[in-house]
């Protein structure tokens, strides 16, 4: 189901003019799962990253054990492509895909060289700068690369995930704080987290069990070169509990401030305008 508008679908070695059928019943990615995406951002006639994006999903594919079709720089023309025919004005998510057609040993793991590639283009307006969320805990936690393919984008994940927001808005928060499997947080359902205390800022270190994005990086980086100290490390509950700030890092809208977590309140600080800030910096510097 399409969450946006003006949905474009490279599918079948062509661009084609809405939300196109790409599966089949019996396709080994729609009786067992094995997908993977990527999501990218066009926005103010940039697209942030995006050769990152698209080597991302590859990587996502070998993962999942599924035989990557596309480099990335091909991807990359494919994608400008299609974001020719869409306005600079306009938001569009940038969602690359892959999924196994074949099943090979039992039909279980994805027989090597039989994928399913498409690219969706879907325009979805970025969130306002003061568009901010809350937070409570969720007793479901990431799982380990021993559990599930934890190095990928896959979709697989997302009903773990689905369950982990399900229950924060059942409680009447809009996102979850997540634990890892020894209950340090790991990053919330839908995005990685960050926090601040006495001016420095502090995420959680990438510990195999949640994917440490392409926009936390920058996140990272951008704060680093600005003076901000950074700390990658482990965080409790308690942690946030004590912190000045907190925001969201997530492609889908960069920078979500965070405004309470389980009746601890925050303000819309300083730093978190601040990596808003620093992140369209260097957006369109780097365009």
């Amino acid at each position: 189901m399409a969450t946006g508008k003006n949905i474009r679908t490279w599918f079948d070695g062509r661009w084609q003019e809405g939300d196109v059928a790409v599966m089949r019943a019996a396709d080994h990615g729609s009786w067992l799962g094995t997908t993977v995406f990527d999501g990218a951002r066009y926005f103010e006639g940039i697209a942030p990253d995006l050769d990152r994006h698209c080597a991302r999903v590859n990587r996502s594919a070998e993962a999942l054990m599924i035989t990557p079709s596309v480099g990335t720089d091909e991807m990359v023309a494919i994608v400008r492509e299609g974001l020719a025919a869409y306005p600079k004005s306009a938001a569009v998510y940038i969602r690359p895909m892959y999924w196994a057609l074949d099943g090979g040993d039992l039909g279980v793991v994805p027989k090597p060289g039989s994928t399913g590639f498409a690219i969706c283009l879907e325009e979805i307006p970025m969130a306002p700068e003061t568009s901010a969320t809350t937070l409570t805990t969720t007793r479901f936690r990431r799982p380990v690369l021993e559990d599930a393919v934890t190095n990928a984008k896959a979709g697989c994940l997302y009903p773990n995930n689905a369950r982990m927001l399900a229950e924060a808005r059942t409680k009447g928060y809009g996102n979850a704080l997540v634990a890892d499997a020894l209950g340090n947080v790991a990053e919330t359902a839908t995005a990685n987290v960050f926090m601040v205390r006495d001016g420095a800022v502090f995420t959680p270190v990438g510990n195999g069990t949640f994917l440490s994005g392409i926009t936390r990086a920058r996140h990272i980086a951008n704060l680093a070169a600005d003076g901000v100290e950074v700390h990658e490390t482990v965080l409790t509950f308690d942690d946030f509990h004590a912190a000045d700030e907190v925001f969201l890092s997530g492609n889908m809208s960069k920078v979500t401030p965070v405004t309470e977590f389980d009746g601890t309140h925050y303000q819309h600080g300083p730093v978190t305008k601040r990596v808003r800030e620093l992140y369209w910096d260097w957006a369109h510097s780097a365009a």
